[in-house]
């Protein structure tokens, strides 16, 4: 494989301008996503760590699931019912490493669910060390008068109330040496009038990891974001035109989308004792749009 970054991977010309019912299958998808299954190597970074990654049954979340595994992690992770199919095959390549996988399907926008989620990895798992708030839901509109309350409702309950509900819940279960990991978004920064609600939650996500971690900072838990770009995952195919679709990723310097594959160790990075003096920050990957 290349290691020249604008070619690593394929680029817009490869990408399939199809749609799909949301939440969307990474099967689907013209070219499938990359998760690293033939290139991440662990080194025993994460040994011993017990893991909670919503939205872990494809994209961002199965790659990250994929790597804590390979560093030696135990991992459980949310989904949609819908995302089931998607959910076996994360768990199979966590169990394929070595370690531990368990599942809970069920909607964060619930805060009951959230509960649930937290207590059934510390009865899976014996305890949680790493919070990944990764799970998000956007859907692409013209403009605002083209989102609904319904819509709106639903993007802020599982990108932000969901993340809030889960901190909360895992707060008591976690110590010295954990990690929340939360996952933003270049929209955070650079908002898109299609996704206005969206890009409202991923700023709000960032406000919040800056404040959560002040608080934690002293217990010894730190509270970090990565956020990424354009990214090629299932969410992509599901919530926008075929034509954005097709050529995704294109408007970035390195002129293609990022694969999750490629997000994978920033995660593992924030998770693991390499990043002990890092707290409240955010780690883009964008393909080289600059955020401030």
């Amino acid at each position: 494989m290349s290691s020249d970054p604008t070619t690593r991977y394929a680029g817009p010309e490869q990408q399939e301008p199809h749609t799909q019912e949301h939440p969307g299958h990474s099967g689907a998808m013209t070219p499938e996503p990359d998760y690293g299954e033939q290139t991440y190597r662990g080194s025993g970074k994460l040994t011993g760590k017990r893991a909670l990654i919503t939205g872990g049954d494809s994209g961002i979340g199965r790659a990250v699931a994929l790597a804590f595994a390979r560093e030696g992690a135990d991992v459980m992770i949310s989904h949609l019912e819908a995302e089931e199919q998607d959910a076996r095959e994360t768990c199979r390549l966590v169990r394929e490493s070595g370690r531990t996988a368990a599942a809970l399907a069920g909607d964060i926008q619930d805060e009951q669910h959230c509960g649930r989620l937290v207590d059934e990895c510390v009865q899976e798992l014996g305890g949680i060390d790493i919070l990944v708030n990764n799970a998000a839901y956007q859907m692409s509109q013209e403009g605002i008068a083209d989102i609904s309350t319904e819509q709106f409702d639903r993007v802020l309950k599982t990108n932000v109330y969901a993340m809030f509900w889960l901190c909360k819940a895992a707060l008591p279960h976690l110590s010295e040496g954990s990690a929340i990991i939360n996952t933003t978004s270049i929209q955070a920064y650079e908002p898109s009038p299609n996704l206005l609600d969206y890009a409202t939650s991923k700023a709000a996500i960032l406000n919040f990891t800056k404040g959560l971690a002040q608080e934690l900072a002293p217990k010894g838990i730190r509270v970090n974001a990565v956020a990424p770009g354009p990214i090629w995952t299932p969410l992509i195919p599901a919530t926008m035109p075929a034509d954005k679709v097709g050529d995704f990723g294109a408007d970035t310097p390195l002129g293609r989308a990022g694969q999750p594959a490629e997000l994978a160790p920033l995660y593992v990075f924030l998770a693991s004792d390499d990043s002990t003096y890092v707290t409240g920050e955010r780690i883009g990957a964008t393909g080289g749009r600059p955020l401030p």
